[in-house]
């Protein structure tokens, strides 16, 4: 059964009321004219599992909609999208951007920890003039690197808004045609460790199958 509010008041005090969502441009959308749906409270954040405002939108005709994964104090932490998890300035992921920068942020992952860790994180950022990243990334003089700006993705990359492919078509079992709003296309090999992608190692920066296919693209 729930915690009434009276009793649940400690807990509430952390928990995130925002007007906007921390998005990159690939995720907004090519659409101007853009309506999205908030949710107070609606779910918990992927990383640090405390509850947060949800903005849930569709980027553009044809593509499916798309809802923030993490609360905003973890994507001001890492200055990450809060849908993707990449990186807002060059569009790539953590791992590479931390490699490029070398950066160590090692972040408590047990609750208690990372908790007060939090907690700590929102006080800085409330009591901070700029308006900038926060943890290791923060504290850099400067975030220029040539690695970097040789990978950087300089435009938006829509394709990834792309609705999943349809499992009821690669059955052949489909029966919507040209009405179903799924993909319908041959899946991937799924071999492929481009396949096999998780939201905590891409925000923690590490086994991100992404990550090091543009590293090894780099190093060649």
């Amino acid at each position: 059964m729930a915690a009434s509010k009276s009793t649940n008041t400690y807990n509430r005090q952390n928990w995130e009321d925002a007007d906007f969502p921390i998005l990159c441009q690939t995720c907004l959308g090519d659409n101007p004219y853009i309506r999205m749906t908030k949710e107070k409270y609606g779910k918990e954040c992927k990383i640090c599992t405390r509850p947060f405002t949800v903005f849930r939108w569709c980027p553009g005709a044809k593509m499916r909609f798309k809802k923030c994964e993490v609360c905003q104090t973890c994507a001001k932490l890492k200055n990450v999208c809060q849908t993707c998890m990449l990186d807002l300035e060059y569009g790539l992921p953590i791992q590479v951007r931390d490699a490029a920068l070398k950066i160590k942020d090692d972040l408590p992952k047990s609750d208690v920890n990372r908790e007060y860790y939090l907690q700590n994180v929102d006080a800085q950022l409330a009591t901070s003039d700029t308006v900038g990243p926060g943890g290791a990334l923060g504290k850099l003089p400067s975030h220029k690197s040539e690695l970097l700006a040789k990978l950087a993705r300089t435009t938006p990359y829509y394709k990834r808004n792309r609705p999943h492919i349809c499992s009821f078509w690669v059955k052949g079992e489909c029966k919507r045609g040209e009405e179903c709003p799924y993909r319908h296309e041959k899946p991937t090999d799924p071999d492929d460790p481009l396949s096999n992608q998780n939201i905590k190692d891409r925000y923690y920066g590490v086994n991100d199958p992404v990550a090091e296919k543009l590293l090894k693209r780099a190093s060649a």
